[in-house]
């Protein structure tokens, strides 16, 4: 499961993909507010994403968060991966020693077999799916997210 700071990540960048454009940054107070996200949470979260190069930051009266890159270029993986890392890939399901190892002399769990195609679906979707993606369905649930 994704971590609540990366629920927060991805709800922010795809907000941001929504409103935000080169032009127009978003402040912190305002993503705060209408995602209703604790400010200094947040704040923490976007400063990472700044440092990922996944968000852009201005200071300044007309300052605020964008995305660096076009939504279409930016994709859930990417921002899973630099806000939880790539472990919840990668680790076995049941916590099991064999599975960390990949010793190949070992059985995997016995659960390792069966999730492995699952857990290839989920990484491919995380790959393939974009911001803009998200952006181009989220209007009908708009009310429902706080946008």
């Amino acid at each position: 499961m994704l971590s609540n700071t990366c629920k927060y990540a991805l709800r922010a960048l795809i907000y941001l993909g929504k409103v935000s454009n080169e032009e127009k940054r978003t402040g912190i107070r305002k993503i705060s507010g209408v995602l209703g996200i604790s400010y200094p949470f947040l704040g923490k979260i976007l400063q990472n994403l700044v440092k990922c190069k996944l968000l852009v930051s201005t200071k300044g009266p007309n300052g605020g968060f964008g995305l660096a890159k076009k939504p279409e270029e930016i994709f859930l993986w990417d921002i899973i991966i630099n806000v939880d890392g790539e472990e919840f890939f990668d680790n076995c399901l049941i916590g099991m020693k064999p599975c960390f190892d990949h010793d190949p002399s070992k059985p995997l769990c016995p659960v390792h077999s069966r999730y492995a195609k699952l857990r290839e679906d989920i990484v491919a979707f995380y790959k393939e799916t974009s911001l803009k993606a998200i952006s181009d369905d989220i209007t009908k649930f708009e009310g429902q997210i706080g946008l």
